[in-house]
């Protein structure tokens, strides 16, 4: 077996403000943000859910586009390519049957689509704006093996689909996010995020494995939750229970910055863990 080292993971979620069906305006904003988060030194760069849209936004009929060669997909490859960023995003893609999907893609620093990943545990509510996917995948890196998901996938029962991308392998789940609150959310009495701290941290810990969610922020204006706001709260859970949140706030765009320690592990046939929930890892 060849021996593995530990190895450090530069991370940057971008909780970025998402202009409801202002695809131009939020491109330039993905393209700002991820150069801003080149600049502070990060490897790796997590943008929210749906950003070229917003999520369940009504435009999104017209606005969305394809994966990989599509206005949206392009400027993430392009801003890629130019600062040398693993670059993960969740964006409305159109099919050529002319369906929408909730998708993400991973995509390298040379600009290249390493995965693309259609959400399949998306709210009832959003059923109707998108159909649902029917893969999962994991890309390998220099850090060990990537996977995505979207949002409420973590959410699915059992948590299927982020311990699926534990036992492929995974040592980082990315996971574009558009978290909601209703208008007269008070977060000094309900502070946001144990939900996501509820469904991130079992699977974390028992896989060994880190996960982080961006969210977006700003106002929801259609769809079925026209009036809510995003707020933020982005968040990453480690193996140990480490945890880093980002700010609360309509208004609160910024970039979280986050160092993962990571022993890549070994591919199957390679003394690859096998990770059952609740056990220690068994080498085979």
């Amino acid at each position: 077996m060849r021996p593995m080292t530990e190895r450090t993971m530069k991370l940057a979620m971008i909780q970025m403000r998402v202009e409801p069906g202002d695809k131009a305006a939020n491109l330039r904003r993905a393209s700002q943000l991820l150069a801003d988060a080149a600049r502070a030194g990060a490897q790796v760069a997590l943008l929210p859910e749906a950003l070229n849209t917003s999520w369940t936004d009504l435009r999104a009929r017209t606005l969305a586009d394809v994966v990989p060669d599509g206005e949206t997909c392009s400027v993430l490859r392009q801003a890629a390519q130019a600062h040398q960023l693993h670059v993960c995003a969740g964006l409305v893609e159109r099919d050529p049957h002319d369906r929408l999907f909730n998708s993400a893609v991973l995509v390298g620093p040379d600009g290249k689509v390493l995965l693309r990943h259609r959400k399949i545990y998306e709210l009832e509510i959003a059923h109707e704006a998108y159909a649902l996917g029917d893969g999962l995948a994991v890309a390998d890196t220099k850090w060990g093996r990537i996977g995505v998901m979207i949002c409420a996938d973590a959410l699915a029962p059992g948590h299927v689909i982020s311990r699926t991308l534990g036992l492929m392998g995974a040592a980082v789940i990315l996971s574009p996010c558009a978290w909601a609150v209703a208008a007269d959310h008070d977060n000094a009495k309900e502070p946001y995020g144990q939900l996501w701290r509820d469904h991130y941290g079992p699977v974390a810990r028992d896989f060994r494995l880190w996960i982080a969610g961006a969210s977006n922020v700003g106002p929801i204006h259609t769809g079925p939750w026209a009036g809510r706001r995003c707020i933020g709260c982005s968040l990453l859970v480690g193996p140990d229970g480490q945890q880093v949140q980002g700010p609360y706030g309509e208004e609160a765009e910024t970039l979280v910055h986050a160092e993962l320690t990571l022993a890549p592990r070994p591919a199957r046939g390679d003394g690859w863990e096998r990770l059952l929930p609740g056990k220690k890892p068994v080498m085979l």
